[in-house]
């Protein structure tokens, strides 16, 4: 989906081939947890100035589906196109039914988005709850950077280093490795959207709390969520045994609420940044006339 540059490295910690197993998956539909970020996403959109006529939705059924229709009725004129790995499968799970407005110009019709091709300019660069997945952030920055017009934004989400707090408490009270990477902290992100070309990124966080009436259904959240993509992860968890000591270990040893429910803490990050204006190039050597010296120098009628 995205370039790697050679001189990129790779997240600390994150395995590329797990990652790319990860992001080839299939899919039905969209993690509910990836869902509820959307539609608070959604919300962002009204605090800015100019609404966007056009956005574009980064790998989709990942991304969130229910974010995806939200978006389209909070922006219902705006030109939506799509760029997924899976792209036949992003098409036609993001399109919607026929219409049933009775106008000559719109009876029957069946809205689509488009692919999106590599001269596609959007105003709005749609990205949940990615970035914390991938072992190549900047090139899938890049990409975001590639499709917006200048001063167009991009919206995104991911997890913060606080996330799976209780989990990797047991996992190392268990002597066990991480039961993921290590999520990267939100200054750092911004440090690299400027890195690769945004400007004024704005950052915040907010903590989301799960709770879980066992540990089976806490392994099945998580599940869908997505994988343990550390390059420290063993097999000596899998199978019948493994994930029983697992579970054992998590309804013995993870917090509980009043109600007797096992916690999970989750650190989900959101920001925004525009796409900066092309650098003019600075000349070693710049020639300026005397005309135009005296002319910079003169004062102005209203100093007079």
């Amino acid at each position: 989906m995205h370039t790697v540059t050679t001189e990129e490295q790779p997240v600390p910690g994150l395995d590329p081939v797990a990652s790319a197993r990860w992001w080839r998956r299939a899919r039905t539909h969209s993690p509910w947890l990836h869902d509820t970020v959307a539609q608070r996403m959604v919300e962002r959109v009204d605090c800015f100035r100019e609404r966007p006529n056009s956005w574009l939705h980064v790998e989709p059924l990942l991304s969130g589906l229910a974010g995806h229709r939200l978006l389209r009725q909070r922006l219902p004129q705006a030109r939506v196109t799509v760029v997924a790995q899976n792209l036949t499968e992003a098409l036609r799970a993001t399109q919607e039914p026929l219409s049933r407005w009775h106008l000559p110009w719109t009876w029957g019709r069946r809205f689509t988005p488009e692919p999106a091709q590599a001269k596609t300019t959007v105003d709005l660069v749609w990205a949940n709850m990615l970035l914390h997945l991938t072992p190549h952030p900047q090139a899938l920055m890049r990409l975001w950077l590639q499709h917006l017009r200048p001063q167009g934004f991009v919206l995104f989400s991911c997890l913060g280093p606080d996330s799976l707090r209780e989990l990797r408490e047991v996992h190392a009270q268990m002597d066990w490795p991480s039961p993921s990477h290590d999520f990267t902290d939100m200054h750092d992100w911004g440090d690299m959207l400027v890195q690769v070309g945004f400007a004024e990124p704005v950052m915040d966080m907010e903590r989301i709390t799960l709770t879980y009436s066992d540990a089976e259904a806490l392994l099945d959240d998580l599940r869908d969520m997505g994988r343990n993509l550390s390059t420290l992860r063993v097999a000596h968890l899998a199978g019948r045994e493994g994930r029983a000591r697992w579970l054992a270990a998590l309804e013995a040893h993870l917090p509980r609420d009043a109600q007797g429910r096992l916690c999970l803490s989750l650190e989900v990050i959101h920001g925004h940044a525009a796409k900066a204006p092309p650098k003019v190039p600075i000349q070693p050597t710049t020639t300026v006339s005397v005309e135009a010296m005296r002319a910079m120098l003169r004062p102005s009628r209203a100093e007079d």
